[in-house]
């Protein structure tokens, strides 16, 4: 028998003791009391010893300190090229600024919220054109962001398959777009959508008279609304044309997105939908094969598989997308500056041009910074509004994401 092996003995009348004695070495035979005394004659709770040491404070303090070290680089290139920049432009945006003086030396005039107030609350040309990019980006966004979300999804789920030939191939040719020179791109579409470009010539093969796109300042939906006979597209009447909004009628509001706003969209779709494809790729090629698999041992289709299984998996990766791709057509500018900057009648106009046009055109830097700023916190609130409506409506307390 092990000699640290312990033997029952009884216990004579009158003693209390355990029925078992500890052995040398502190090793006790049985289960006593938390108090009991020790093999050394000490009292006291007997403890296991510990596995392992928590760190000292000391230690952390260490870490915090060597952690700020490693990442104070960053810090400061963020502070110098970001932080810093956003705090003069807001500086800026409360000024009368030419561009000529020194904006933190005191000459130029003090304005506070008058920029602020000009584009928003005040009857005047500024607030017109303000919310007439407002609109312009408005119809922009909401016909961009779904159609390239959508177009970037089929194309990933198309290359996705394992039994295509060329998917290499494909995938080249679907992202070409997305790396080659924007203002490239632009001058390609307007040659091509010009009045006697190649769009307009292969519509007229079907028959069709294509309308000079560059220069055609109707929206579609007032030209759709005219054709059915339901309003006077010229001339329009009624609620719509006597109530207004910023300056702007209601029927301005509601007309949609002019002709020429809507080649900006195609342009936009064709060379963003490749640079989402392969974010949706890497997604896909990440969902487990067994889900796949179970799925098809249940029976679902094809459609199935893609509502209950596929598009649960890209939740995350759909809300990367849409936010990039809210970002993006919120600030707009390049293909605006190229493809007529703003022309015609103002239907092309977006806020980051027209920030762009107010300071360096009309010198009022004020009123740029003003309007980038509050562009600033239009991007903020729809991102938060598509966060929530993309939220996990299931999840307990504590666990959206």
């Amino acid at each position: 028998m092990s000699p640290r092996t312990t033997r029952a003995t009884h216990n004579p009348p009158g003693d209390t003791s355990p029925v078992s004695r500890p052995h040398k070495g502190g090793v006790p035979g049985t289960t006593g009391s938390p108090d009991a005394p020790d093999a050394s004659g000490g009292s006291g709770p007997t403890t296991a010893p510990h596995a392992g040491r928590a760190p000292r404070a000391g230690h952390r303090r260490g870490d915090g300190r060597w952690g700020w070290l490693f990442v104070s680089p960053m810090v400061l290139v963020l502070g110098l090229f970001l932080v810093l920049p956003i705090l003069m432009a807001l500086w800026v945006s409360l000024l009368h600024w030419d561009g000529q003086s020194n904006p933190f030396g005191g000459q130029a005039e003090f304005a506070g919220l008058d920029n602020y107030r000009s584009l928003l609350t005040q009857d005047g040309l500024d607030r017109t054109l303000f919310a007439t990019s407002l609109r312009n980006t408005a119809y922009y966004v909401l016909l961009t962001v779904p159609l390239q979300t959508a177009l970037a999804l089929v194309l990933a789920l198309v290359v996705n398959q394992r039994m295509l030939r060329g998917r290499s191939a494909l995938r080249t040719v679907f992202f070409f777009p997305s790396v080659t020179s924007s203002i490239a791109v632009s001058t390609v579409f307007l040659f091509l959508f010009q009045g006697s470009g190649a769009v307009n010539t292969m519509l007229s093969w079907i028959g069709i008279k294509g309308p000079n796109w560059f220069a055609d300042s109707r929206g579609v939906l007032s030209l759709l609304l005219g054709a059915l006979g339901l309003v006077d597209a010229d001339h329009p009447t009624g609620v719509l044309a006597a109530h207004s909004f910023m300056g702007l009628s209601w029927y301005q509001w509601l007309s949609g997105p002019s002709v020429a706003m809507c080649t900006l969209i195609l342009l936009a779709v064709w060379t963003t939908s490749g640079t989402f494809m392969l974010i949706f790729l890497a997604a896909l090629q990440d969902i487990p094969r067994e889900l796949e698999e179970s799925a098809a041992i249940e029976g679902v289709n094809r459609f199935q598989m893609l509502r209950y299984v596929t598009l649960p998996a890209l939740r995350p990766v759909l809300f990367l997308v849409l936010t990039l791709g809210l970002i993006s057509t919120w600030q707009v500018f390049d293909q605006v500056y190229v493809m007529g900057q703003g022309a015609p009648g103002n239907t092309t106009l977006t806020p980051a041009f027209l920030s762009y046009s107010s300071a360096f055109d009309d010198a009022d830097f004020g009123q740029g910074a003003a309007i980038a700023f509050v562009l600033l916190a239009l991007i903020l609130c729809m991102t938060a509004l598509q966060r929530w409506a993309l939220r996990e409506r299931n999840a307990g307390p504590g666990r959206t994401r």
